[in-house]
C-alpha cells in the first residue's frame, strides 16, 4: 500500500527538505517542487536546498533551553537535518552553527538521493485542492502562489506584516509597578500596565531616540511605504515605515509628546501607587491563553536587539524582563493560523491543504523544520486513514501548535520558548531559573516519546 502513496511537496527550504525526506523514508512518493534556480526569491541567491539567509547559527542545543527541548524533540521525529547539521558545524560554544554552504549541500545531497523523491525545478502556481499537498514556501511567499493561497484562505487571513513588538515572560515582570486595568473600567483588566512619572518618561524618551537601528535587507523595504522624516541623512536608520505599524523609535523622534497621544496615553488609568493618573503608561497584552507571555503593546521596532533589552527595561515593571522574543522589522507572508489551520497543520476548509514552515507562523530556522516533520506526520496519517493528534501542550511542539491554533486576535509568529510551555506545579517548582527549565525540559521529553510511541502503535 505505501508504495502507491503520493504527495506533492512545494518548496525544498527546511521545513520542505524535512517532510520529504520522512515521508520518502515511510515509503511514500514524494515530488518535491522547488522554484529555484528558474525564480530566485529577493532573499534567496543559492539554488541547493535548505538555504539559510539570515544566520548559520541554530541555536543553543542544552536540553534545559528551548532551542535544545526541540532538537531533542526532533530527533524522536526521526530529523535528518539535525544530523546533516552535525556534519558541517562549525565552533559557535554552546550553540550548533554550521556551514551554511556546506549545509545546505548536504541536504541537497540527501533530497536528490532519495529514490521515492523526485525533484522538479519549476514554480507552482496553482494548488490542486482535491489531492494531498504540503505548501512550505517560506516567510516570502509571493507572486500567483501567494494568490492562490489568499484565495483559498481569505484574503484578509495572509498577512504581511513589516514590524512586530517584544514579548516579555509574565513570570519575570515587577508587580509592585505594573497593575492590571482597562482604561476607564471599561470591561475586565485585560492589559497590564506600565505607568511612568514625568522623570522616567522623559529619561526613556531621551534614550530611544539615539537608540541605534538594525539595517534592513533590501527586500525588506517597500517603495509604497511612506518615508520616515527623521532619517533623512542616517545610514542605516534610513527606513521606509507604514503609518500603521510605526516603529517605536521613528514615533519618538517625532517629538518628546508623540508616543503619550499615542500608545503611550495614559488616558483612562489611574496608578494605584500614587491615585492619579500617570505621565506615561506602556501596556502589556496577553500574549498567549494561559497569560505567560505579554506582548509590548505598540512597541513594533527596527532597534538592534541588545537596544532592545537595554532601552526597553527602562519601562517601569520591566528592568529585569526575559525577552522571549524582540522586536523586527521585515517582510513576512504567514497566515493567520488560528482562524485557518488545523491541529494538524492543514487548511479548516481545505483539508488536503497543508502547511509547514515560516508561513504557519513557526518562527526560526529549527521551528521550520519541526513543522516540516508534524506536518509529515499529519498528512501521513491522512494518507494511511489514520487518526492523528498533534503532541500534548507540555511539549515544545506542542505549546507551539497550540499558540497557532488558540483564538487569538493579535497573532503574530511565534518561535521556540520555554514561556510558552505550561508552569510545573507550584509544590514541585525550583526557585532557580535554570532547574526550572531543566524539570519542564524533562517533563516534555517524556511526554513527548510517549506521544511518538502512541503514534508508532497506530501504525
Amino acid at each position: 500500500m505505501k508504495d502507491i502513496l503520493h504527495v506533492n511537496i512545494i518548496g525544498a527550504g527546511l521545513a520542505g527538505c524535512e517532510a520529504a525526506l520522512w515521508l520518502a523514508g515511510q515509503g511514500v512518493r514524494v515530488t518535491l517542487y522547488e522554484q529555484k534556480p528558474v525564480r530566485f526569491s529577493p532573499a534567496h541567491k543559492s539554488a541547493g536546498f535548505a538555504e539559510l539567509i539570515c544566520s548559520n547559527s541554530l541555536k543553543a542545543e542544552r536540553l534545559d533551553s528551548a532551542s535544545g527541548l526541540l532538537k531533542e524533540e526532533m530527533r524522536r521525529m526521526g530529523s535528518q537535518l539535525l544530523p546533516a547539521a552535525g556534519a558541517v558545524r562549525v565552533a559557535a560554544g554552546g550553540a550548533l552553527a554550521v556551514d551554511r554552504d556546506a549545509f545546505s549541500a548536504r541536504v541537497t545531497a540527501l533530497v536528490e538521493a532519495q529514490p521515492n523523491i523526485t525533484v522538479r525545478r519549476q514554480e507552482v502556481t496553482a494548488v490542486d485542492t482535491l489531492a494531498p499537498v504540503l505548501i512550505a514556501t517560506g516567510p516570502l511567499t509571493e507572486g500567483a502562489l501567494a494568490e492562490q493561497i489568499a484565495a483559498l484562505t481569505g484574503d484578509q487571513r495572509l498577512h504581511f506584516y513589516d514590524a512586530v513588538a517584544p514579548i516579555v515572560t509574565a513570570a519575570s515582570l515587577d508587580y509592585s509597578k505594573v497593575f492590571a486595568a482597562s482604561r476607564y473600567g471599561r470591561g475586565e483588566a485585560d492589559y497590564l500596565n506600565c505607568p511612568f512619572n514625568k522623570a522616567e518618561y522623559e529619561a526613556f524618551h531621551a534614550a530611544l531616540v539615539v537608540a541605534e537601528r538594525a539595517p534592513l535587507h533590501d527586500f525588506d523595504k517597500d517603495a509604497k511605504a511612506a518615508p520616515d522624516p527623521d532619517a533623512v541623512g542616517k545610514k542605516a536608520d534610513a527606513v521606509t515605515v507604514y503609518e500603521g505599524c510605526m516603529p517605536i523609535e521613528i514615533m519618538a523622534a517625532r517629538g518628546a509628546d508623540t508616543m503619550r497621544y499615542g500608545p503611550l496615553r495614559p488616558v483612562g488609568l489611574v496608578d494605584p501607587r500614587t491615585g492619579h493618573r500617570p505621565w506615561a503608561n506602556v501596556q502589556l497584552r496577553a500574549e498567549n491563553q494561559a497569560r505567560t507571555l505579554y506582548n509590548i503593546v505598540g512597541f513594533q521596532t527596527n532597534l538592534k536587539w541588545g537596544e532592545q533589552k537595554r532601552v526597553f527595561s527602562m519601562i517601569p515593571g520591566l528592568e529585569q524582563a526575559e525577552f522571549v522574543r524582540y522586536g523586527v522589522m521585515h517582510r513576512n507572508t504567514f497566515l493567520d493560523a488560528p482562524r485557518v489551520l488545523t491541529g494538524g497543520l492543514c487548511l479548516k476548509e481545505h483539508p488536503n491543504v497543508f502547511f509547514a514552515g515560516q508561513i504557519t507562523g513557526f518562527e526560526g530556522y529549527m521551528e521550520s523544520a519541526a513543522s516540516g516533520l508534524l506536518a509529515a506526520r499529519s498528512l501521513y496519517a491522512r494518507l494511511t486513514g489514520r487518526p492523528y493528534a498533534p503532541p500534548p501542550p507540555d511539549t515544545m511542539c506542542g505549546a507551539l501548535m497550540q499558540y497557532l491554533t488558540a483564538e487569538n486576535k493579535h497573532f503574530q509568529p511565534m518561535g521556540a520558548n520555554m514561556g510558552i510551555l505550561p508552569p510545573l506545579p507550584p509544590e514541585s517548582r525550583p526557585r532557580d531559573k535554570r532547574l526550572r527549565y531543566m524539570a519542564q525540559a524533562e517533563r516534555a521529553v517524556a511526554s513527548f516519546q510517549r506521544w511518538v510511541d502512541a503514534q508508532q502503535d497506530a501504525v
